[in-house]
């Protein structure tokens, strides 16, 4: 009876320890600044920190182009001295974001690790599955994936052993995060309609792929890249532009009417006809049916026809040229 109390109370425990590692501590952070990580400072902020301070980290504005956040941290020359003294945690999924100074919080720890003796430590914080990212001589993958939801997040220093000295105390270290960009960026388009023909069934191919909602922002590898638009509705059309990386390009397709166009190119002195009706401003662009049409051109007493089969969503030129050749011979 005895040891099944025992075994009970052994299971409690340890139901009871996961169950806190799932659903976070309380822990006590001295916030000695923050962090903000940002596309639009790539160079991100500089936090200094005392042997037992924090630092708040959060994210701001877009960070769907992160595939994670790089921390540095710059110790004193004389921490080598004291190397083994210190270690690096991270706590994430706090239940509140705090303000500067010692608070109380219920988060969960994702990482701790000793510092290594170096003036320099570079860590890695991935944020997404593909990330990408390795433990290297030169950078150390501090934790798993970390969604952005997760965020903000603490990091902290904290001793690992008894008896700091006067001069340990006295030690700066500094903190700096940075986004680990991707090589994608984003495209949005924006199409315009011509009149009486807005959103007629079309379709968009991009990258030789069919999008099924062109409307939405699609992720792109940095690059030169293919759009091309189908339709009975609108005129058939090919473009390229290209990506940056990090970067939402906003292209704005306009979208023209299938009606078949002609254009006619002649010299000041001929007289254009179309299906024997005289064409008064020729050099305009004439909208026509599509289907079989005549072309004659009348300069003084010389007359050419030429027939011409039109279809829709297509441009045709038409040109009359009257040219000299001269040769020599023998």
């Amino acid at each position: 009876m005895k040891a099944r109390i025992c075994a009970l109370l052994f299971a409690f425990l340890i139901t009871f320890h996961l169950s806190s590692q799932t659903h976070g501590e309380m822990t006590r952070f001295n916030i000695a600044g923050t962090n903000t990580v940002s596309l639009s400072d790539s160079e991100g902020i500089t936090v200094p920190l005392s042997y037992t301070d924090s630092s708040l980290i959060i994210l701001e504005g877009d960070s769907r182009f992160f595939r994670g956040i790089q921390l540095e941290l710059s110790a004193p020359q004389n921490y080598l001295a004291h190397r083994g003294s210190l270690a690096a945690a991270v706590f994430g999924e706090l239940r509140q974001t705090p303000e500067t100074g010692i608070v109380d919080l219920e988060c969960r720890r994702l990482a701790f690790e000793s510092l290594p003796p170096r003036i320099q430590t570079i860590y890695q914080i991935p944020m997404r599955a593909d990330h990408g990212l390795r433990t290297s001589p030169y950078a150390i993958l501090l934790t798993g994936v970390v969604d952005p939801s997760s965020f903000p997040l603490i990091f902290s220093l904290t001793p690992v052993i008894k008896g700091i000295s006067t001069e340990m105390e006295r030690m700066i270290f500094n903190l700096n995060v940075k986004p680990i960009l991707g090589d994608e960026g984003a495209l949005r388009i924006h199409f315009r309609y011509p009149p009486n023909l807005h959103d007629k069934p079309m379709t968009v191919l991009l990258d030789d792929e069919v999008i099924e909602n062109p409307g939405g922002d699609m992720l792109l590898k940095e690059g030169e890249h293919s759009l091309v638009i189908l339709s009975e509705n609108y005129r058939n059309q090919s473009s390229r532009f290209i990506i940056e990386r990090a970067k939402i390009l906003d292209l704005t397709v306009e979208l023209q009417d299938p009606t078949p166009l002609i254009i006619f190119e002649y010299p000041e002195n001929a007289r254009v006809f179309l299906n024997n009706t005289l064409i008064p401003n020729p050099r305009n662009p004439r909208p026509v049916e599509p289907g079989l049409h005549e072309v004659r051109f009348e300069v003084s007493d010389y007359t050419i026809i030429r027939p011409i089969t039109v279809q829709r969503g297509k441009t045709y030129r038409v040109s009359l040229s009257v040219d000299v050749n001269i040769s020599e011979t023998e």
